[in-house]
């Protein structure tokens, strides 16, 4: 066979790729663009695996000591990239291998059946096997239904072995990914007809020979990519390291791919993928826009963008570089990622605004002043805490944007645990009006007013010819407050496509007043979706961390409630793991030992984080790491993660937002750290430290979050009322 193929390479190869050594990867990527243009070139020696499970299982050269696996679908040049291993290996692996396109799914899939007793394999077509002495957990469904949820025709009568979720465990390394992923749901109480809800079956019967057709469709798309070009395949291998930068999980995919009629919201736990989603849908748009002319307006005029905002600086930056990563250039110019603040800052720059906006009023001298001002027109036959003023001022006067007393008199209050009559509220409101009188005085605006200023000037021109985005992907939208909305609701014109939200009630760690999209004129009925199927932690680390959130009320940004009793994570690992120590000393003496022995396993100290509640304790942490030998780094707040430094990272919980690494030691989780008493003591009432709570309990659920392999939780003096009762004894490092 001659002449230049199309080649396809999966997710698994990408696996196999990145743990040979460096030399092989380099020759890999020759090899590939080799490959392309003929197959049978000299040097690659194409070859046949004799006594392969399937015949259509071929080799080809690395080196004289490793070998890739590739296959022949038979249908011209179209071949998959499926392995890459030392010689020995790699034929092991393609003897045991099969490749087939689901019949019911038409997804391409590599699977390993087991052979029946007699050594034989299954064939294609197995016949409907007799029934097994014990129930199957399957017994329900038919093999027309099993093969629906993604199992592999010649895998049927291994599946109906199934009993419980150890069974299915153990077979998990051999069936495609989807199967294990729709099956395990079903063990977890998901019905039939709700998971086949979730799939895009094939409008037409299945060609099982055609793999170019299979190719493209969704299911196949989460474990393939098409390099259809030299340009397309530089792309691939330039970010083979990060698969999410390639492959989209069907039920991401069908969030990204498509015209929206109006807003979207996305929820979904820690690690499914929201930002990633939210990426993608830009870089979606972005090409969507280019290709039919809608990047500019109906005039001809300038060019419209694609607005990305997040709440904090380091995620802005961190979804910037991680969009150029996935993105063309010409993709890029086409969107802007800022997080919020900055965003208003420049828009009210350019229109001449003169106030000088805070952020916190507590750390402006002059805004405090004011406040303390104001605070001293209190009347005194009152018997409200000073807390409870602030709280006030923060989630009902600026919540609403209340400028009147008439309107605070009659605004409803919801969500705050002291009741106030007309009376009381009237006796309350002089501190609020002496306290935007002060502001003024003095050429302050806190940022909810400056996003109300901005709001109003954008509806002012909004019947200007040319809006200057054509959409708005909000990311972490949790911790952005009713005035953000309502301003990112004025950015951009109504219509299709116009915002695509995201976020998690779980994760709300600044404190911020719960929204309700439709108050702020964003309707998602009919456009609310969530992600269920974490990607980052295991399952064991997810079970701990949506446990501290538990019975706890979480929004869903409309209304409503949310919960995290449908996400689970696939992968597995050890427990997360609690030690208790009598000083902080001994806790660094013990994280220091836990380090050395990474480094006897030759892991870097870059794939761990140690987080803690405060700056003071992250500091004093990493001085007594350093003065034991230990390499560290402190991720302060505005700085980036160096990527190629081998130091253990130290970040506060707020700091460790939006990061993961593979083990996390959640340190110094004392009484009176976590929960931080100074946040619990400047509550005004008791539903307002039951939300002070419920921000305390986020923080460490992000927090344990970020681990993808190992979460460790460490306290000592007494430990946090979040790890339970007092009844332990010193953990020592065995």
């Amino acid at each position: 066979m001659t002449g230049e193929v199309t080649l396809a390479m999966s997710a698994e190869f990408f696996d196999a790729l990145v743990k040979l050594p460096r030399a092989q990867q380099q020759r890999v990527r020759g090899l590939i663009r080799k490959f392309t243009k003929n197959p049978t070139a000299p040097g690659l020696n194409y070859e046949r695996i004799r006594n392969a499970r399937d015949p259509r299982m071929r080799s080809v050269r690395i080196d004289q000591g490793y070998r890739a696996i590739v296959y022949d679908t038979g249908q011209g040049g179209r071949h998959l990239l499926l392995w890459a291993a030392k010689h020995d290996d790699a034929y092991a692996w393609a003897m045991r291998k099969e490749c087939a396109v689901n019949p019911e799914t038409g997804a391409v899939q590599v699977f390993t059946s087991q052979p029946h007793e007699s050594g034989r394999y299954p064939d294609a077509t197995p016949s409907v096997p007799a029934a097994p002495a014990d129930p199957s957990t399957f017994d329900s469904l038919k093999d027309r239904q099993l093969m629906r949820l993604g199992v592999p025709q010649a895998m049927l009568q291994e599946i109906r072995t199934v009993r419980d979720d150890a069974d299915l465990d153990a077979m998990r390394e051999r069936l495609p990914e989807e199967a294990y992923e729709y099956l395990f749901y079903f063990l977890a109480g998901d019905s039939y007809n709700d998971l086949i809800l979730e799939r895009e079956a094939p409008s037409e019967p299945v060609d099982t020979d055609d793999f170019e057709t299979a190719l493209g469709r969704n299911e196949s798309r989460a474990r393939f990519v098409v390099a259809d070009d030299e340009m397309a395949l530089q792309h691939v291998l330039d970010a083979p390291m990060e698969k999410w930068r390639v492959f989209l999980h069907p039920s991401q995919r069908r969030l990204v791919e498509r015209r929206w009629n109006g807003p979207v919201r996305v929820l979904g736990g820690a690690g499914t993928g929201k930002t990633v989603v939210a990426m993608h849908r830009a870089r979606w748009l972005a090409r969507q826009m280019a290709g039919s002319g809608h990047d500019r307006d109906q005039t001809g005029g300038a060019r419209k963008r694609i607005l990305f905002v997040t709440f904090t600086r380091n995620l802005a930056a961190d979804i910037e570089n991680n969009l150029r990563s996935i993105c063309s250039p010409e993709e890029m110019e086409q969107i802007e990622v800022t997080n919020l603040d900055r965003w208003v800052v420049g828009f009210l720059r350019r229109q001449g605004y003169k106030p000088r906006i805070v952020y916190d009023k507590d750390r402006d001298q002059h805004a405090r002043a004011a406040w303390e001002h104001a605070m001293a027109r209190r009347d005194s036959a009152l018997d409200y805490a000073d807390a409870f003023y602030e709280e006030e001022w923060q989630h009902v006067v600026q919540a609403h944007g209340i400028k009147t007393e008439e309107r605070y008199l009659t605004t409803f209050r919801v969500g705050r645990g002291t009741a106030l009559n007309r009376s009381a509220r009237a006796k309350i409101w002089p501190v609020f009006a002496e306290y935007r009188k002060q502001l003024a005085e003095n050429g302050i605006k806190e940022v909810d007013d400056a996003y109300r200023d901005a709001t109003a000037l954008l509806q002012r021109e909004q019947d200007s010819p040319g809006a200057d985005y054509a959409c708005v992907i909000v990311d972490e939208a949790q911790d952005l407050g009713a005035p953000a909305f309502k301003l990112i609701r004025s950015i951009v014109p109504e219509g299709k496509d116009d915002l695509f939200v995201v976020g998690d009630g779980h994760q709300r760690i600044y404190g911020r007043s719960n929204v309700v999209l439709g108050r702020c004129g964003i309707n998602i009925r009919g456009r609310s979706h969530k992600l269920r199927l974490g990607y980052r932690t295991t399952e064991e680390t997810r079970a701990w961390a949506v446990g501290l959130l538990e019975d706890r009320e979480i929004d869903d940004l409309d209304g409503g409630r949310d919960d995290n009793r449908d996400f689970k994570s696939l992968t597995h690992g050890p427990e997360p793991s609690l030690h208790h120590f009598d000083n902080r000393s001994a806790q660094a003496n013990w994280i220091t030992q836990y380090l050395d022995k990474m480094s006897q396993r030759d892991e870097p100290l870059r794939g761990a984080c140690i987080v803690t509640r405060t700056r003071n304790e992250r500091d004093a942490l990493a001085d007594g790491l350093g003065d034991r030998g230990v390499n560290v780094h402190v991720l302060e707040r505005e700085d980036p993660d160096p990527e190629h430094d081998d130091c253990v990272r130290l970040a506060t919980m707020h700091r460790v937002k939006g990061l993961e690494f593979d083990r996390v030691l959640i340190a110094s989780v004392n009484r009176r750290m976590v929960p931080l008493s100074r946040v619990l003591r400047k509550t005004g009432d008791a539903a307002a430290r039951e939300v002070a709570e419920t921000g305390e309990r986020a923080l460490v659920y992000v927090a344990a979050t970020r681990a993808k392999k190992e979460l460790l939780v460490l306290s000592y003096g007494r430990r946090s009322e979040f790890l339970g009762q007092d009844d332990y004894a010193s953990d020592l490092f065995g």
